[in-house]
């Protein structure tokens, strides 16, 4: 099969894009190379099956003969990273909304299935853990930037859905939980390679707030499987449908870890959130998801745990370093 990734240089991307060569299929990747970086594919960007196109989801003309000539497209496109929403929220929205909707449009006039990445953000403050994919979402005022991913990502969402209900596109919504490993970088605030770069320079790690804030991290071999069963699986069409671990840490406790693992010297520091991010931040206590629904569909849990995910970022950090 010849499949479309959009975002394909970035983290996420790059490691689908390799996992779909491996098994014999035929990538395109569309990749404006905003926040995904040449690095993460450099690898594959000579195989046979692989093609690179620099350019933006927002190119109409572009989009329209890339999304005709595949068979389905995974949207990996987006903003990422709540540091960047800060401070580009305007570009935040537009770029995903506007991406998702030229995509959807192009997979509706030419009946492509499309597998569109969201985000746990889009649960919100709800303290309703976990968090089953039809529960109800709780978002702070739009006065704080904070929400303004979770919302463009949730319209996402809603039009997505909405395609499905009106003309039955093959559509599936995947929200996706704290996904970390090899490649990921700490540019935008991603906290696990942010502390393990830190621990190993012996550098002071920064914890926001009280550190009692908690998360379930997934590591993204396990994630890229999870993608690729659910575009192959027609009962996941019109859903939305998480992806994540449920091995819950404190952020402290993450630090702690970390530190440990790598026998570092690092002082842990707590920020209050106003310091980084101005006054008003507002963030989640605590993010696990319910599983029930992919283990339904597909029969999917992570395999690998918080200690393996460590140990694979951790080698990463030392072996980018060298």
């Amino acid at each position: 099969m010849r499949y479309l990734v959009t975002g394909g240089c970035g983290f996420i991307g790059s490691h689908l894009c390799t996992r779909l060569l491996d098994a014999g299929h035929e990538v395109v990747v569309i990749d404006d190379l905003s926040t995904g970086r040449f690095e993460n594919i450099e690898a594959i960007h000579q195989h046979a099956g692989f093609r690179l196109i620099v350019g933006s989801v927002l190119e109409h003309d572009l989009m329209d003969g890339l999304v005709r000539d595949c068979e389905a497209v995974f949207h990996l496109a987006s903003a990422v990273g709540v540091k960047l929403i800060m401070e580009q929220p305007v570009q935040t929205i537009s770029t995903i909304f506007q991406g998702t909707d030229v995509v959807l449009k192009l997979a509706a006039r030419y009946r492509k299935r499309v597998l569109l990445t969201s985000t746990s953000e889009v649960y919100g403050k709800s303290e309703n853990v976990p968090f089953h994919e039809d529960g109800d979402r709780l978002e702070g005022p739009t006065s704080k930037h904070r929400w303004a991913y979770a919302c463009a990502k949730a319209l996402d969402e809603f039009l997505a859905l909405a395609h499905w209900k009106q003309s039955r596109l093959p559509v599936i919504v995947v929200r996706l939980f704290n996904t970390v490993g090899p490649r990921q970088s700490a540019q935008y605030g991603m906290v696990i390679p942010n502390f393990v770069r830190r621990a190993l320079a012996n550098e002071p790690i920064s914890v926001y707030g009280d550190g009692q804030q908690s998360r379930c991290f997934c590591h993204v071999a396990d994630v890229v499987e999870a993608l690729v069963a659910l575009i192959e699986c027609p009962a996941a069409h019109g859903k939305v449908v998480n992806v994540g671990s449920t091995e819950e840490i404190t952020i402290r406790g993450l630090a702690e870890r970390i530190r440990t693992l790598t026998k570092s010297e690092s002082e842990i520091r707590t920020v209050p959130y106003a310091s980084v991010f101005g006054e008003g931040f507002e963030d989640m206590q605590r993010r696990i998801p319910s599983l029930d629904r992919i283990g339904e569909l597909i029969g999917w849990k992570p395999r690998k745990s918080l200690d393996d995910i460590l140990a694979d970022c951790i080698a990463d950090v030392r072996a980018s370093a060298t």
